[in-house]
């Protein structure tokens, strides 16, 4: 799965940055110029609660992720050595170094969640289910020659080939007028079906008592637009209130507006039935509270870091050792994470109003250290 959003139509919000005092450096912006991430050595005794989790659990999942992420040079050793320890605690502070990711703007970023919703449909339409989710299209085509149509670039070099030329792919809306796609399934709403879309991968449980998990395959090339930014700017809703939930009871409250509200993000997200439940960019199975999406040109994928956030409905903190094995069109910056909250109601609300501040640490394998 790749992940689309994540909830994503928080992208717009942007959270300011602090630092620890004394411990970190005010980092000054560079002026004109974007300035990349920076990382500080950490002692493990810094990490707020690292010493108080299931690092156990931890190296479990980081041994999963070792499936994919051992091909990769920095990863091998540190793979390989796993495979020798069973307690957790020991396996990460031998082997790797904290250091804290710090920004043109400080050692704080944006912290969102996501999750795996379940959508309720049948194999075959009707007035209960009536709304399609599309299989990946056939006269979707991805432009192999990027050099050569370089203006497909802000399209992800998806395209549709007419009589030798090519041509952007149908948005949002021209999409739902069609009647020609190959269907996976219908689904009886559709305000749930585009959150389907956004977190790009659920399950549906069919009328015939079947449960389907369905995950992301492809995607029209056409940039996501945040509807919740919309609905700011159209003065339906304050900044500060806008989440899952009060996105979602707006539109249940103004049916006739669910159309040009949907339709406002061009971008569509095509599915397929998988045998496994919500996969990230690795390819490796999601672990709920224990995976995490990030922007790779920052972190890399396999990478263990330490998250320290707090719950958005508790306060309470978050203190785990997650292993960074998603990415998302709405994740990017240097110090930004989406937390894979699971599956279910709880995980759904919590994901819903989940835009906290927090820190990560990656934990660099020694032997790369510098």
């Amino acid at each position: 799965m790749k992940h689309y959003l994540f909830i994503t139509f928080l992208l717009f919000l942007f959270i300011g940055c602090t630092t620890k005092n004394g411990v970190l450096p005010e980092v000054k912006p560079t002026e004109k110029t974007k300035q990349l991430t920076k990382i500080k050595k950490t002692p493990f005794d810094y990490l707020d609660g690292f010493y108080d989790d299931d690092l156990d659990l931890a190296l479990d999942v980081f041994k999963k992720a070792c499936t994919k992420s051992k091909r990769k040079e920095q990863f091998k050793d540190v793979c390989e050595n796993s495979l020798d320890f069973t307690n957790g605690k020991e396996f990460f502070t031998k082997n790797f170094t904290p250091k804290v990711l710090v920004s043109s703007t400080g050692d704080t970023g944006l912290i969102t969640g996501y999750y795996e919703p379940l959508l309720y449909g049948s194999r075959t339409k009707s007035d209960l289910y009536p709304y399609p989710i599309y299989k990946t299209p056939k006269d979707l085509v991805t432009i192999k020659n990027k050099k050569r149509h370089s203006n497909f670039k802000h399209l992800r070099y998806k395209a549709k080939l007419k009589k030798g030329r090519y041509y952007p792919y149908d948005t949002r809306e021209q999409i739902e007028k069609r009647d020609d796609l190959e269907v996976l399934c219908y689904v009886e709403d559709k305000i749930d079906l585009f959150f389907l879309q956004v977190q790009g991968s659920g399950r549906v449980l069919l009328d015939n008592g079947e449960l389907i998990n369905v995950g992301y395959a492809n995607q029209n090339g056409r940039k996501y637009r945040s509807i919740g930014k919309k609905l700011i700017e159209d003065g339906y809703l304050e900044k500060e209130e806008v989440s899952l939930q009060t996105i979602k009871a707006f539109l249940l409250q103004n049916p006739l507006k669910v159309d040009e509200i949907l339709n406002y993000n061009p971008s569509y997200v095509f599915f397929t039935e998988k045998k496994q439940t919500a996969t990230g960019s690795l390819n490796v199975p999601l672990v709920a509270k224990r995976n995490i999406a990030v922007d790779r040109r920052y972190i890399p994928l396999g990478m263990p870091v330490f998250l320290e956030t707090s719950n958005p409905k508790t306060k309470k903190a978050i203190n785990k050792l997650v292993i960074a094995a998603d990415t998302g069109g709405a994740i990017k910056g240097e110090i930004r994470a989406d937390y894979f909250l699971g599956y279910g109601d709880e995980a759904m609300e919590l994901a819903g109003l989940m835009k906290e501040e927090g820190r990560l640490f990656m934990l660099i394998p020694n032997v790369v250290v510098d």
